[in-house]
Order: C-alpha cells, then structure tokens, then sequence
C-alpha cells in the first residue's frame, strides 16, 4: 500500500497536468467584432476625420486593431463616425483598448488638438458583436 506523501506527491503532479489537458481540449475563444459609434460635431468632422486617418489608425495598427471598415452617417440629426474592428477574441480587444488609450503619443496628439480645434467627440457608443451559431458567415466557415 503506497504511503500517504508518496500519494500526495503523486497527486501533486497530476493536477497540474490534468489542468494542462483540460485546457487544451477547451474550444478556442471565439473572435468577436466591435462597432464604435462616434457622435462629431459637425464643425469638427473634417479634422476628426483627419485626425483619425492620419494618427489613429496609425497607432491602432501597433496593437493590433484591425479595422475593417469605417463609414460615416447622419443619424437624427447627428453626424457619426462608424467603423468596424475585427477581434481574435475579448481578452485581446480589451488588451489592445487599453494600450492604445494609454499611448503617450496618441495622449499628446489628442491634446494638442483638443486644445487647437475644440471637442471632436460629443459621446461614443461601443458594441461587441459575438456571431450567432447559425450566422450565414459561421455556416460558409464550417464548409
């Protein structure tokens, strides 16, 4: 009959190991997709734009935003900026967030034309889109 320390050191090596399993047979996290809405003020929307597509964009692209596409409507009233970002999962788009808003330069960069130019963003909406099982996209992937 083993001895109970002989038993525990066994134990003590399998859990991790069994834990190593476990998370190798877990499903991969799914990616996601964000839609940003940004509220601009219509005096503002031309250096908004500038400002986006000239330093954003740059900036993003160092940790690892990959937009996929940006339009702009007027909705009540209003003039949006509306982009959409493509995510390899949640984890990764919170990190990415955090970084970018953190940047030194994008810090300075808004700054500065803040104080040049006024407000460029009355209010942002965010939204994380997660597909649907039966999402004619999810269903050509599976072919």
């Amino acid at each position: 009959m083993p001895s109970p320390i002989r038993t525990l050191a066994i134990a003590a090596l399998l859990v991790p190991l069994v834990a190593l399993v476990a998370l190798a047979a877990a499903k991969p996290a799914a990616p996601v997709q964000q839609l940003r809405i940004y509220d601009v003020p219509r005096a503002n929307e031309g250096v908004f734009h500038q400002r986006f597509r000239d330093h954003a964009m740059r900036i993003m692209a160092r940790y690892g935003f990959r937009i996929r596409s940006i339009w702009r409507s007027e909705h009540e009233g209003r003039t949006e900026f509306v982009y959409l970002l493509d995510w390899p999962d949640l984890s990764a788009m919170d990190a990415a967030w955090t970084a970018f808003l953190a940047d030194p330069e994008w810090i300075a960069i808004k700054k500065e034309t803040s104080a040049r130019d006024g407000k460029y963003v009355e209010s942002v909406a965010a939204r994380t889109l997660e597909p649907v099982a039966w999402s004619p996209d999810r269903a050509k992937a599976a072919d």
